[in-house]
């Protein structure tokens, strides 16, 4: 275990602020008790739970810190908790600057549908929307907009940046090896341009995606307007619009400054008097001292029957996986796999239900994670979220069945092997570099040069091998889920091409299009529960505490100091797109799609 550096430990044994603890101050003023009458009162009326959507809106188990609420999985348990409170009777949703995919879309807007289908209403508030903020809105019974806010729902765009050019005033080059024509995840460091596979699948993609999601979903979120999907097309292509403008259009409903928002509820309910609550069931957040953030974190768990969902969220690696400020949060095989068998071992958990929300990574890594859940002997269910492709489409082949979201990016059945070759800079800078070797192929892992005939042949018949692999397992997973696709079939289908869920469900790469929750009901199903019986949900892998995590070479913060480059334009996606440069994965064999992609 590597040691924690001396300065850093010293630095929070001394900062004053990590020993904090929540003391009652003599000074403070005590509040007068209410009176019996006065609680009854505050108790009978109606409630208006308010929730902030704002942010990535992130996977996986989160701690319950000052930080908690705000992952995905907390946002849909306190949509679902205010569904089934009798006391809610309106849903106050605040959309701020969502940075997500369609997955994540479709999760929320399924969530909110589900509350309005219990009788009660849901309004949308936002400072401004885009294309999946508005998508979100759309799904509440009414969307408002301060005067002063727009409406940028603009279309789609897909960016993506190549970097051959900048390699060569940097002595830089790239050395590849691939299988697929359509597998595009190193093409920005071999090209400076889209191949024509490349455009095509993202052109399909988004094509799915602008008909299906923004026009369908602008057509069923404004019935008032009877739109057709040309109209709502023809209103996309018009845009963006000032909130005045989007009001006269009925594309929302009313210009109110949020305080104006708030103090309407009441009238716009039909009730004499609500009560909003603020960040509705949101974990209080708590001063933690040092002693409570070096602590193992421990959970209490009921003996209650448990559906255990496991998360393989970010590019996936060997190891533990962690933290890179380049590349953000990987995941490791060893971490996945202890949930697997921490869930196995577990006589209370009946289900797995696996949600992928990774571009996948390692090869190894991947079916290592695949090999795990194939010899789990309980039932193993699938849930894709925004990206579930190559190697995060690879650990799903496993799976009883595999659910998508509609928007889901899946697929790219491909590999790659690639190597950043930085000899010419260190020659460029008068850096002299002498080898002294044993065996043909000993240069195979260097940096230095360019693969050699010899390495290059012997690495293009790994390459073959993964790839032979990943076919064979998708056609053995497929034809066990009662897929009829043979080899040949999915060949059409493979070669690195992504698709979204609907464009995979219709090719038989998925089973269904559904929620998180439809999984697991599904899995309920299969572990001979009702799925409509509630159930708690252990999630896995569980958070580490402050000091494992340092101890392992991550911070458990979520950091990216890449955040703090989003004001200069580019300069977050360029060093996304360099991170393999600067941060060399442990597997050389890659099952990964372009994660530089991106749908604006």
């Amino acid at each position: 275990m590597p040691r924690m550096p001396a300065a850093l430990l010293a630095a929070l044994m001394l900062s004053p602020a990590l020993f904090a603890q929540d003391a009652p101050k003599k000074d403070e003023p005590k509040l007068e008790k209410k009176s019996d009458d006065k609680k009854k009162k505050d108790d009978s009326t109606p409630r208006v739970a308010h929730i902030k959507l704002n942010g990535s809106l992130d996977e996986g188990a989160t701690d319950d810190e000052p930080m908690g609420g705000n992952g995905l999985r907390a946002i849909l348990d306190r949509i679902q908790k205010a569904t089934k409170d009798d006391k809610v009777q309106a849903l106050y949703v605040e959309v701020g600057s969502l940075d997500i995919g369609f997955g994540k879309v479709h999760e929320l807007r399924q969530a909110i549908t589900t509350f309005r289908a219990a009788g009660k209403k849901a309004f949308a508030w936002a400072q401004s929307l885009d294309n999946k903020s508005y998508l979100v809105a759309l799904a509440c019974d009414s969307v408002t907009l301060p005067e002063s806010g727009g409406l940028e729902m603009i279309g789609l765009r897909a960016e993506v940046m190549f970097y051959k050019e900048g390699f060569k005033l940097l002595n830089l080059e790239a050395d590849v090896l691939k299988m697929g024509k359509y597998k595009s995840a190193v093409e920005p460091y071999i090209a400076d341009k889209m191949s024509d596979e490349n455009r095509e699948q993202i052109k399909s993609m988004m094509d799915d995606n602008f008909d299906q999601e923004l026009v369908a979903g602008l057509v069923l979120g404004r019935p008032a307007l009877k739109l057709t999907a040309k109209q709502a097309e023809e209103l996309i292509d018009n845009g963006p619009y000032t909130a005045k403008k989007s009001l006269k259009l009925g594309l929302v409903d009313a210009l109110l400054y949020q305080d104006e928002f708030e103090a309407g509820f009441a009238k716009a309910m039909n009730l004499p008097e609500v009560k909003v609550e603020q960040n509705y069931a949101k974990p209080k957040a708590a001063t933690k001292g040092i002693l409570d953030m070096l602590a193992p974190k421990t959970r209490t768990e009921t003996k209650n029957p448990k559906i255990a969902v496991i998360h393989v969220v970010g590019a996936i690696d060997t190891g533990k996986g962690g933290f890179s400020p380049l590349s953000g949060s990987t995941v490791g095989s060893d971490t996945v796999i202890e949930a697997i068998r921490e869930a196995e071992k577990n006589d209370k958990v009946k289900a797995i239900v696996l949600r992928v929300d990774s571009p996948g990574g390692s090869a190894l890594a991947s079916d290592l994670i695949w090999r795990e859940l194939k010899i789990c002997k309980k039932p193993v269910v699938a849930s894709m979220g925004d990206v579930a492709a190559s190697g995060g489409y690879y650990v799903t082949m496993a799976a009883k069945k595999v659910f998508a979201e509609p928007g889901t990016v899946t697929g790219s059945i491909g590999v790659f092997g690639m190597k950043i070759v930085t000899g010419g800079v260190f020659e460029k800078f008068g850096l002299k570099t002498e080898v002294v070797g044993r065996g043909k192929n000993n240069g195979a892992g260097s940096s230095l040069t360019k693969w050699t005939e010899s390495e290059r042949k012997a690495l293009t018949e790994t390459v073959e091998d993964v790839y032979d692999q990943f076919l064979s397992k998708a056609v053995a997973g497929r034809q066990a889920n009662g897929v009829k696709l043979d080899r040949e079939g999915l060949e059409k289908l493979a070669g690195g091409r992504v698709w979204t869920g609907r464009q995979a469900k219709a090719n038989g790469l998925v089973d269904e299009l559904g929620t998180l929750d439809d999984a697991v009901a599904f899995a309920k199903k299969e572990a001979g529960i009702d799925p409509k019986q509630d159930m708690e949900l252990l999630l896995l892998p569980k958070p580490t505490n402050f000091l494992d995590s340092l101890m392992e070479g991550g911070l458990p913060f979520g950091l990216n100091i890449t955040k703090e480059l989003t004001t200069v334009p580019g300069a977050e996606k360029a060093l996304k797109g360099l991170a393999p440069l600067l941060v060399a994965p442990k597997d050389r064999m890659r099952m990964a799609m372009p994660y530089v992609l991106e749908w604006k």
